[in-house]
């Protein structure tokens, strides 16, 4: 892979790699060996940055990076998420100091380490001052249980407010062509605080790569199907641009996934994407985005193809919108 990018203290892979949909989201999981052999894989192929979270199965996907990745420890930099987790079998937020550091001790256990490198709010529990779960990530810090703090789905304003308690090293937070909103405040929020911008479903869930043709196909169990962009009309409104997508990324040289990974990778160097996936060929392909050179005029033409001007429907339903504190594109 291309030369390394800066996650807070850490150097880190051009594209790491989000272990979510080893265990959780998209319906029903792949077979443990799969997940190992995509793990591996990664790891193989140089991938140093493995992000998971206390939300993922419930924590299932902290143990299976944990009975995996463990043995390698010191190849890679490990990241993980508190403050939104399974609780009695339903998604609960909540930033509370000491359920921030409960969960953490949790994490631990399960991702058999010492040492969690970076470690995010997974989302900001509005109920909480921003200060009050930094700084007890901030203790952690202190006390050697994780070595830096990241925070995921907030707004400029929020984050600086949570900068001022204690260095936030990255935000994590969705990104790609059809999803723009870090463009309005937050993306240069981070490169003027030296913050590490993490982009969580840089393919647009998969809609980039013609993984989903038609609402019909999805598990039940599957989170897309509450999403606006993946109800049937806002589907097909969407579907009528990606031919020309696909042609694009044809004429560049590449596949639609590495077109959408070289797009962010050529968008700033403080901009680090992490795709999930459940095979390895995809993983070999995302991988590739690294050594993807996009001309000026290719950039310009995907930009003015996929946009907010051109995608239909929002990314998330209504619940889900309130729970986060994204920016909204005007």
């Amino acid at each position: 892979m291309t030369a390394s990018r800066a996650l807070g203290p850490f150097s880190v892979s051009p594209i790491g790699l989000g272990c979510m949909n080893l265990s959780h989201a998209y319906g029903v999981p792949p077979a443990r060996e799969q997940a190992e052999r995509v793990l591996l894989a990664a790891l193989d192929a140089g991938v140093t940055l493995f992000d998971t979270a206390a939300l993922y199965g419930f924590g299932a996907n902290e143990t299976l990076v944990g009975e995996v990745l463990s043995p390698h420890r010191k190849r890679f930099t490990l990241t993980s998420k508190c403050g939104m987790q399974g609780v009695d079998g339903k998604r609960v937020i909540d930033g509370r100091p000491a359920t921030l550091k409960a969960t953490c001790e949790a994490a631990l256990k399960r991702l058999r380490t010492d040492v969690i490198d970076l470690y995010y709010l997974h989302r900001w529990d509005k109920q909480v001052p921003i200060e009050e779960s930094v700084g007890a990530l901030g203790d952690l810090v202190r006390e050697g249980k994780i070595r830096a703090v990241g925070l995921s789905e907030v707004s400029a304003p929020t984050l600086r407010r949570a900068h001022a308690e204690h260095p936030i090293a990255a935000v994590q937070t969705e990104y790609s062509l059809w999803t723009r909103n870090p463009e309005v405040a937050v993306l240069e929020a981070c490169r003027e605080l030296g913050t590490a911008f993490v982009a969580f479903s840089p393919v647009g869930r998969g809609f980039l790569c013609g993984a989903v043709t038609d609402a019909a196909q999805l598990d039940a169990k599957d989170i897309r199907v509450a999403m606006p962009r993946f109800q049937p009309d806002n589907l097909a409104r969407n579907l009528a641009w990606l031919p020309a997508y696909r042609a694009l990324a044809e004429e560049a040289g590449c596949s639609p996934a590495q077109l959408a990974l070289a797009w962010l990778l050529h968008k700033a160097p403080h901009i680090i994407p992490i795709p999930g996936t459940t095979r390895v060929d995809h993983l070999q392909d995302d991988l590739g985005a690294a050594q993807v050179q996009l001309s000026p005029a290719v950039l310009e033409r995907v930009e003015a193809l996929v946009n907010t001007g051109t995608v239909a429907g929002h990314r998330y339903a209504a619940q889900a919108r309130t729970e986060v504190d994204t920016e909204e594109v005007a």
